[in-house]
């Protein structure tokens, strides 16, 4: 058989020769809408590739972004990992001290930087001495405080000075290809790091008929961050297919993703569950609907039946619940598209061809009985991560499997439910409270919009739960009808001793529940 290395510039090139009517629509607000087809964005990231060898780069060196999802992001997806160099995604709503050690860990020589993020790059320049230059990216000029410190250039600047076109591929697939760090809900970021290998292979996963199932028929709006996980490979996923990829920009406000979804006629859109819900509540109040969306895919956390059962209602679309983990690239599991959709309660979904998975008990030994019991979940594939950047040499146990953290249970059908984090448990009394039970009953409540369950510390059961809410809008409820939603469901002694009650529930950088947060200004009163 011939020799074919499997690494991600090929999405591209097949996009660009056999999808050439297909291409990006990038919405920002300097520009409004701007579009390219697939041999335009081709032929401009070649262009981006050969300059940034022309400038010194070379295989291995890692260049950051910080940026949104927009045509110039994508473009530097390509640019840089078509010719061997790491693309570090970085999330722009960390703090600059988080960044700058991010950065650091990772010896960026590059920075790539988005519309409206000058500020926070100023803050992040001085505490980064490996940086030699920054690429402005979506049409912004250079800074003039910069002079003589960095280089630096818009980057249509930098294609019509630097930019040649080169050859893409000339490596091994083994090769990394991208460098992000997890989300640190639960705990602190960790880098992982991609092979072409790995993004390839997860593509292929990801574009199976019982996972994304996306075709070229498709418009997919891309409102999942590109700057966390590859975007859940849909910027690999799409070109691969030749799907019209829709990128929001900075904005998933759910006017903005309105506008889109009709303009657009979008037919498949992904993103975290409070993306949704903000779509949901502003169609509840202003009315209309969007004929043209089809399918919703949910991920980034669990999201309760009740929501996805009003995500379904409201948009008239069916909703794939997934599992995934930076780690894994992301996707782990999702539901099949032709899944019945009177399935209850709904679980995560099956693991597409390439993933393994074990249940294992508190000290690593797998269970005798792998289905229908709650264990510690463990993942093994060639789109699974074996280490963590700068890490111990291995991650995985004996077998070759990563610990996820996450207690799971599998049905007799395969599917995944995810019971909760085992970091997230509350050990009261010498037992266990699982507060994704106790989110899950809640969750079902009408006037709830969203919930957490968080320990704090007692000093006489050693911890206890406080159950955290937002309610929909326009709704009031009392601590005490809340609690009357969980009695006779859970044992009386995992009710919650104390309730709040929150306009909004702040959520982490990559939009989901922020539990660190939320353990920090609860869990210690």
């Amino acid at each position: 058989m011939q020799r074919y290395a499997l690494t991600v510039d090929k999405f591209l090139d097949h996009a660009a020769k056999w999808h050439s009517r297909a291409g990006i629509v990038s919405s920002s607000p300097a520009h409004g809408i701007t579009r390219a087809s697939y041999p335009e964005l081709r032929a401009r990231s070649l262009l981006v590739s050969g300059g940034l060898l022309n400038s010194g780069l070379k295989i291995g060196d890692r260049i950051a972004t910080l940026a949104w999802n927009t045509l110039d992001h994508l473009t530097l997806y390509y640019a840089a990992m078509g010719v061997g160099l790491i693309c570090h995604t970085l999330n722009p709503r960390f703090s600059a001290s988080h960044l700058a050690a991010m950065i650091n860990e990772a010896g960026d020589r590059w920075l790539a930087v988005g519309a409206e993020l000058r500020p926070l790059l100023r803050e992040i320049l001085p505490l980064c001495p490996s940086v030699e230059a920054v690429l402005w990216l979506d049409g912004q000029e250079s800074e003039a405080s910069f002079a003589g410190k960095y280089q630096q250039w818009p980057l249509d600047e930098f294609i019509n000075s630097f930019g040649r076109e080169t050859r893409w591929g000339d490596f091994d697939e083994e090769t990394p290809a991208g460098l992000c760090y997890s989300s640190g809900t639960v705990a602190e970021p960790r880098g992982v790091l991609y092979t072409h290998r790995s993004n390839y292979l997860h593509t292929l996963r990801s574009l199976q008929a019982d996972s994304f199932a996306i075709t070229g028929h498709d418009v997919v709006l891309v409102a999942v961050p590109m700057y966390h996980a590859n975007g859940w490979g849909l910027p690999f996923a799409g070109p691969a297919v030749g799907a019209t990829m829709v990128l929001p920009g900075r904005h998933t406000d759910p006017a903005h993703l309105k506008s889109l979804i009709l303009s657009e006629r979008v037919t498949v859109a992904a993103a975290v569950q409070t993306v949704w819900l903000a779509l949901v509540e502003l169609l509840e109040s202003e009315g209309g609907d969007l004929p043209s969306l089809k399918r919703v895919v949910v991920g980034g956390s669990h999201c309760p039946d009740a929501l996805a059962d009003r995500i379904e209602d409201r948009l008239s679309v069916l909703v794939q619940t997934s599992w995934g983990m930076t780690e894994l690239s992301p996707l782990g599991t999702i539901v099949p598209v032709d899944e019945p959709r009177t399935s209850r309660p709904r679980t995560s979904g099956r693991p597409p061809m390439g993933l393994d998975m074990k249940l294992v008990d508190s000290g690593g030994v797998a269970l005798p009985q792998q289905r229908n019991v709650v264990g510690r979940l463990r993942v093994k594939g060639p789109s699974v991560a074996d280490k963590y950047f700068n890490g111990e040499p291995t991650a995985l146990d004996s077998e070759g499997y990563l610990d996820t953290g996450d207690l799971a249970s599998i049905d007799d059908a395969g599917n995944l439910t995810i019971a909760g984090r085992t970091k997230d448990l509350i050990k009261s009394g010498g037992e266990w409270i699982n507060p994704r039970e106790i989110e899950e009953i809640v969750a079902g409540h009408p006037a709830v919009g969203l919930v957490a369950v968080v320990a704090r510390p007692d000093p006489k059961w050693g911890e206890r739960p406080v159950l955290i809410v937002e309610l929909r809008k326009n709704q009031s409820l009392e601590d005490r009808a809340l609690l009357e939603t969980l009695r006779g469901k859970v044992p009386d002694w995992w009710l919650p001793d104390r309730v709040v009650i929150l306009e909004r529930i702040p959520l982490a950088a990559t939009g989901k529940i922020d539990k660190k947060r939320l353990r920090a200004e609860f869990g210690s009163q």
